[in-house]
Order: structure tokens, then sequence, then C-alpha cells
């Protein structure tokens, strides 16, 4: 029922969806005050139900997302179909629009768009499950992941056995690890030329990644076969285990992974640290010189950067730079409200300056909201082939996915003009997508350099300063100009000798100082 007594309309609208939402928001929940010890048992009893009934609306929520996602997705194919689009390129925009709406990055949009699909069109029961409240979106994921090698009618079996109403009731009790392993054993069992192909592919995914970790650390990952991975660990808990019973003072994890760096970088023992690396920080003159305090940002070095540390650690990093002989320093002017200076170029594309300008600007994130993913493409957000500048302010940094959505059709970008409140007086992007929503982005705040002020001065004794709203050309012009003190006058005779003063001449008028 709605505040006002009415009941929720039967269709999906968002005014009642938003109703909705503000009855949950609206509704008296547990305070601070409310203990083992004040609430009675029945009242505990209550909190626990209404705990899973939301987990439930979780799960309906999430089915009628992806309902809504695939709906999507059709019209918009359709639709460009009718503008005789390739078939190769339609749909470019969608994953977007999702992300955009849900707040999340365009590729975690993407891929919600493509486990929808499944669920929509390839496993009903699944659908029906999650939309019952009975599966969760995680859970439910990973029935398309676990399946996602097996043929239509396979998968199809594999849906109706575990989601179908003969399963629900063991499908509530059962976890998750048991829910893969009965996917798994039942795909052996139904296709195990498919499975074995499977695992011959994932050994040709094999790879090294690394992703941004808290602390100035990275996470440095790698893909391998099973058997390679254990073996390595093995051999680097042993040698670790040797290193300790040796009186080594680090720990096992740390004395692990100092070895691999050393083994993977041809360092000798005890040498892990001295890795040559580049390094890219944006720090702030104040910091950097004048022992500020405020937070630098680490642009690249990584996949996306690291992300801001304390002005310390910055400071640590640039003394290691000079005492490696290896610390250039590039100066980046900003205005007081932040905007970074414009530079033009009339080239088709943007110069390695310019670009690596842009990326500082970025601070070497996509500059789409939501997007967590490195700058790749230096994108003019005004297309060049409709008259856009090669300049800093029709520049920006996109990842791929970003740099291609924004190029199909009903898609437009424009920069969001100065003194503006939308784009908080920095370097803004407008998007409008072609459903007509509007989406604007601002780029991070740089660090704040040192701001120049009026030169102190002290004026000398029984000289005026300058007046009142006036400032003075230079710290050695004050009080220049100072009335004579008045005071007895020596006289002196006029007369004939040595103490007689020459008459003086007239002289022209000096107008050189015109």
């Amino acid at each position: 029922m709605l505040p006002g007594g009415g009941a929720l309309p039967g269709v999906v609208d968002v005014a009642g969806v938003r109703a909705l939402r503000q009855v949950l928001a609206g509704m008296i929940l547990p305070g601070a005050s409310d203990t083992a010890s004040s609430a009675p048992k029945g009242r505990q009893a209550e909190w626990v139900d209404l705990l899973a009934e939301l987990e439930a609306v979780k799960s309906t929520v999430s089915a009628t997302q992806a309902r809504l996602a695939v709906a999507l997705d059709e019209a918009s194919r359709a639709e460009e179909a009718r503008q005789h689009i390739r078939a190769e390129r339609r749909g470019r925009g969608v994953p977007s629009q999702v992300g955009a709406a849900m707040r999340c990055s365009p590729h975690a949009g993407a891929a919600f768009l493509g486990v929808a699909r499944v669920w929509v069109t390839e496993m009903p029961h699944t659908f029906d499950a999650l939309r019952a409240g009975v599966l969760s979106e995680w859970r439910a994921t990973l029935l398309v992941r676990e399946t996602s090698h097996l043929s239509t009618e396979h998968r199809a079996q594999i849906d109706e056995e575990i989601c179908g109403p003969a399963g629900l009731a063991a499908l509530t009790r059962m976890g998750t690890r048991r829910l893969v392993a009965r996917i798994k054993e039942q795909a052996a069992q139904l296709d195990v030329h498919a499975c074995v192909k499977r695992n011959a592919k994932a050994k040709g995914e094999r790879c090294v990644s690394m992703r941004p970790a808290p602390d100035l650390m990275v996470y440095l990952t790698a893909l391998v076969p099973m058997q390679q991975g254990i073996q390595a660990h093995a051999h680097l808990k042993k040698h670790a285990e040797a290193a300790k019973a040796a009186g080594d003072e680090r720990g096992a994890g740390q004395i692990m992974a100092d070895t691999l760096i050393e083994r993977v970088t041809g360092r000798d023992p005890g040498h892990a640290d001295d890795v040559p690396v580049t390094i890219n920080l944006l720090v702030s003159d104040a910091t950097l010189l004048a022992q500020g305090d405020q937070p630098a940002v680490v642009v690249e070095g990584g996949p996306a950067g690291v992300g801001t540390v304390p002005g310390v650690v910055a400071r640590e990093l640039a003394a290691n730079g000079i005492d490696a002989d290896a610390a250039w320093l590039r100066a980046i002017y900003v205005d007081p409200r932040g905007r970074l200076l414009a530079t033009t170029s009339t080239a088709r594309y943007h110069p390695q300056g310019l670009a690596a300008l842009l990326r500082a600007r970025e601070q070497g994130i996509c500059a789409t909201s939501w997007c967590d993913a490195p700058v790749r493409h230096i994108d003019h957000v005004t297309p060049h082939a409709e008259g856009g500048a090669t300049s800093l302010d029709n520049g920006q940094g996109l990842c791929a996915r970003c740099n291609h959505a924004k190029q199909a059709p009903g898609w437009t970008q424009r920069p969001v003009p100065q003194g503006t409140t939308t784009g908080e007086g920095r370097d803004s992007v407008e998007t409008v997508t072609p459903t007509g929503h509007t989406y604007v982005s601002v780029a991070p705040r740089p660090p704040e350099p040192i701001r120049e002020t009026t030169p102190a001065w002290t004026p000398a004794v029984g000289m005026n300063g300058p007046g009142q709203g006036r400032l003075p050309r230079s710290r050695y012009s004050i009080g220049c100009h100072t009335a004579r003190p008045r005071g007895a006058i020596a006289y002196r005779p006029r007369g004939r000798g040595s103490d007689r003063r020459p008459p003086r001449r007239p002289r022209r008028a000096d107008l050189a100082w015109v």
C-alpha cells in the first residue's frame, strides 16, 4: 500500500517503483538503542523475517532490471537496423547506457546485459527463480557461467533440473560451492567433449595481470594451469621455510613475495627493491618543495594508476627517483578553479605532450562517470569531423569501450562552458544518450599549488605606506616621496667669495619619459 492508502500499480513504471522505494526508505527501522536486552524475542524474529524478505526483494529487482536491459537492447538494435547500420555495430551504446543507469562501469553494464540476455532467452527457470526471490543474482550468474560451453539444449536441460519446479526445494538449501559442483557434474554427463574443450581453451587464456591495491601496493596475478600454479607456490613456500629456519626475520609471505620479484627480474637475493621503474606522479609544488601535507596522485605505473598517496610518500618517491638519477619534472599550470591551462594544436591527432597532459588531468582513469578503466584513447569531445578543435578543452581521456560507445547513433557530447555550477568550475563534459538522459563527468581536482601573495613590507620610520586599496610598485619604492621636515634654517650670507653659489641656469624640460 502507498502512504496515501492507494495500491501500487500493476505495471512497471517509474512512479510505482519510486513509490515503493519511498515506502522502504520510510520504514521505522531499529535504532541504536534497540539492543538484545531492550527488544523482545518477537521483535527480533520480525527483524530476521524482514532481512529475508528484503533479500528476496533484491533478487526480484535484479530480475526486473535484467528484463528491462534486454528490452532496451532489442529496441536499440531494431532501431539501428532500420537505419541500415551494420549488424556488428548495432547495440554498441547499450552497455554504456545500462552501466550509467545502474551507476556502474560500462564493462559491468555489458557483463550484466550479457547474463540477462541468457536468463531471458535460454534459461527461463533460472529467471523465474530469480524473480521469485529464491535465487540470488550471483548464484544465477554462476548458472550462466558454468554452462557457457554447452549447447542451448543441454543448458536448458540443466536449467530445468536445477531451477525447475521439482528442484526449487533443494535449491534453497544448497550452498554455492555445492551448486557449482552439481552444475559441473551434470555438464560432464551431458557433453564431456565440451568440458574437455573448455579446459583446453582455458590453458590458452593464461596471462599475467596487475591491478591497484590499497596503500601503494598492486596485485600481480598470474592465470596459469593448476599444476603449474601449485608447483610454483610450493617452491616459493619451501624457500620461505628454509629462509625462516636460517634466521630470516621476515614473514613467510614477505619472503615469498620478495623471492618472486627477485627471480622474475633476475636480481640478487635481498635486492628486490632495486628494480628501475617509471612512475608518473601528479603532485603539488607545495607538497614537493614546501613540506605540504596535500596528497598526490600516481597517474600511471599500473593499469589505471595506483591512486591517491600521502604527501610524505610522494616526496619519498621523488627523492628515490633523484637518487637513482631518473627523476624528471614537468610543470602543469592550473587556474584558481583547478582547470588546466588550455593548449591547442592544428593536428588531427593529439600530440604527445597534449595527450600526456590529458592523461594527467584525468589522473589515468577514463573520464566517463563510474568507469574505472585506464585511459587508452585520447578523444575529441566534439568530433574532429564536426569541427572540433584538437585542444585541451575539447579533449578527454577514455577507455576503448567508452570511445566506441559514443560513436553510436544518438550519442552527443559537448564541453561544459566555464563558470557553470554543473561543472564545478573544472573541465567537464556533458553526455546525452539516445534516450535523452544527460550525464555530466567532471575532471578530478588536481593538487593545490602554492598561491602567490603580496610581498610583505615594512615602512621606514617616519614614512607613510601606500594608500588604502593601493599596492606599491615594489617593496623598495614605498615611502620615497615624503614631506620635508620643517625646522630652523641655517643662515648663509650671499657675498663674494668661494661661498657664493653660481647662478642657476634654466634647464629645458626632460620629456624623455613620454
